[in-house]
C-alpha cells in the first residue's frame, strides 16, 4: 500500500495537514487484507523526524521513505519529489530482500512513485485515486472566479490532470470508490472501463454501531450535549463547507431556538493553513450572532469519535464537494439521522427519506430547511436512523471491501459484494 503525503501513523493524527479519510481508508484495509493472509507494507514519505519503521500489528507495518528534505510538503506538489522517493523505496526494496504480489497506491502523487516502483519490479499496479483533479477542479473554481492565477498557483490542477492521465494509461487497474467516480475514470479520463472496478471505502463495524437510548442519553450527559444538537466532523479544508453549514444554521435557528451546531474541526493543533480557516468560521458565527448556538468542540480522538456521533440528534456533511464521505457513513453506522450534500459519491447510494436526505450546502435555505425536517418529522428521523444503519453495514465494512480488492487484483468476480450499477441511476428513486 503506497500513501505518500499527509501523516500516516497507526494512530494518524486525523485533521492535521492533509491527514484524513484516506491514511483512516488505507490502514484499515491493510489490518483486512492482513486478515485475509497478507503481509502488508504500508509505503509513505519520512519527514519531521519521524521512526522508519513503525508496525501496525503483527502483518502490517509503515515503512517511510525520505524524500524532499525534512519538511511538510503540501500534496498539491509532492509529486515533484516522487523520483526521489521512488529510487530510495526501490534501494531499501532491494536492501531487504522484499517481494510484493501488487502495489495499491493512494492519490496521484503516490500513483506516480507507485508506477515508477511498479515498473521497475515488474509487478502490477492498482491506483485509487480517491478524488479526481478535474471534478475537485470543477467544484473549486466557482468559489475563485476572477482569480484563475492565484488558483492554479495554489491547487496546481494542470499538473495533476496530467499526471493522472499517465498514471491511468499505465497502471494496470484502477478503483473507483463512487459509481460517480467511475463515471468520470471512463467519460472524462477515457479510461476502458475494463480497466476500472468500483469498490466503496469501509468503516469498522466492530466501532461504530447503534446503541438503546439509555446508553444514548447517559453518552450525552457525559459529553454535554444539550439541546437538538447538530454535529459535524472532518478535516478542516475550504471543501468541507463549514462555513456554509453555519450559514445553513442560521436558517435552522429562527425556526428551532434550541437548535445547538456542534463543530469539530480541524487536527489535535492547527497549522498555518489551517488557523485562518478557523478564524474565519469564528467570525462568521459572531457576525450572525450565532454565538449562543454554536460550540467549537476542537479535535475528537478518533477512540471518541463513535460516542459523539451516538449523541448528537443530526449529522450533517456539508461539503462543496466530497469523493465519497465517511464521516457521514460512520454516523450513519451509529444510527444517527444523517443529511448528506448533492456534491458528492455518497448520495448515490443511497435512499432520500430511507437512509438519509440530501441538500444542496451552496443553498443555505435547502440545506436549513432539509436539517429541520429531521428534528420536525420524528418518524423520518426514526427511519433514517434504522435503515441508514442497516444500509452501511450492508454495502461498507472493511472485511468486504478488502475481499473485493483482492478479487480485483485475482481479476474474478466476488458474487455479493460489488455493487450493481442500476442502483445509482435515481438517487431519488432508487430501489429499497
Amino acid at each position: 500500500m503506497v500513501s505518500t503525503h499527509g501523516y500516516v501513523a497507526s494512530s494518524p493524527p486525523l485533521g492535521a495537514a492533509d491527514t484524513g479519510g484516506q491514511v483512516v481508508y488505507v490502514i484499515e484495509l491493510s489490518r483486512k487484507l492482513a486478515e485475509l493472509g497478507y503481509e502488508v507494507d504500508i509505503w509513505t514519505r519520512r519527514f519531521e523526524n519521524q521512526a522508519e519503521i513503525e508496525p501496525i500489528n503483527d502483518h502490517v507495518r509503515i515503512i517511510r521513505v525520505p524524500c524532499g528534505g525534512s519538511e511538510f510538503i503540501p500534496k498539491e506538489y509532492l509529486y515533484e519529489k516522487m523520483p526521489e522517493w521512488s529510487t530510495n523505496a526501490l534501494r531499501f526494496i532491494k536492501n531487504n530482500s522484499l517481494t510484493y504480489q501488487f502495489l495499491d497506491s493512494h492519490y496521484w502523487d503516490a500513483g506516480v512513485g507507485s508506477q515508477i516502483v511498479s515498473s521497475a519490479l515488474g509487478i502490477p499496479h492498482v491506483h485509487t485515486p480517491h478524488s479526481l483533479g478535474l471534478w475537485k477542479k470543477r467544484q473549486m473554481e466557482k468559489d475563485f472566479s476572477g482569480n484563475t492565477a492565484e488558483f492554479e498557483k495554489k491547487y496546481n490542477f494542470a499538473n495533476r490532470v496530467h499526471r493522472e492521465r499517465m498514471i491511468y494509461e499505465e497502471c494496470d487497474a484502477l478503483v473507483a470508490t463512487t459509481p460517480q467516480q467511475f463515471d468520470l475514470l471512463t467519460k472524462d479520463y477515457d479510461v476502458d472501463p475494463g480497466k476500472c472496478r468500483m469498490i466503496p471505502p469501509g468503516y469498522d463495524d466492530s466501532r461504530f454501531y447503534p446503541v438503546g437510548p439509555a446508553s444514548r442519553e447517559s453518552t450525552r450527559k457525559r459529553l454535554g450535549y444539550e439541546g437538538k444538537v447538530i454535529l459535524a466532523v472532518g478535516r478542516l479544508a475550504t471543501n468541507k463547507g463549514y462555513d456554509l453549514l453555519i450559514d445553513a444554521f442560521s436558517v435552522v435557528r429562527t425556526r428551532l431556538p434550541k437548535a445547538r451546531l456542534y463543530l469539530s474541526v480541524g487536527g489535535a493543533s492547527l497549522g498555518e493553513q489551517e488557523k485562518p480557516l478557523y478564524e474565519q468560521l469564528e467570525k462568521k458565527v459572531s457576525a450572525l450572532g450565532l454565538s449562543d448556538g454554536v460550540r467549537f468542540l476542537g479535535f475528537i480522538p478518533d477512540e471518541d469519535l463513535p460516542d459523539h456521533y451516538r449523541a448528537a440528534d443530526l449529522f450533517v456533511l456539508s461539503s462543496r464537494y466530497e469523493p465519497f464521505g465517511m464521516t457521514a457513513v460512520e454516523a450513519m453506522a451509529c444510527g444517527t439521522p444523517t443529511v448528506v450534500t448533492i456534491h458528492g459519491g455518497l448520495r448515490r447510494a443511497l435512499t432520500f427519506g430511507r437512509h438519509a436526505l440530501m441538500a444542496d450546502p451552496l443553498d443555505k435555505e435547502d440545506l436549513g430547511i432539509t436539517i429541520c425536517k429531521v428534528f420536525w418529522l420524528p418518524s423520518v428521523a426514526e427511519r433514517l436512523s434504522r435503515m441508514g444503519a442497516h444500509l452501511v453495514r450492508s454495502l461498507f465494512t472493511w472485511t468486504g471491501i478488502a475481499q473485493q480488492l483482492v478479487a480485483a487484483v485475482e481479476q474474478r468476480e466476488l458474487a455479493g459484494t460489488v455493487w450493481h450499477e442500476e442502483r445509482w441511476d435515481d438517487p431519488w428513486n432508487s430501489p429499497d
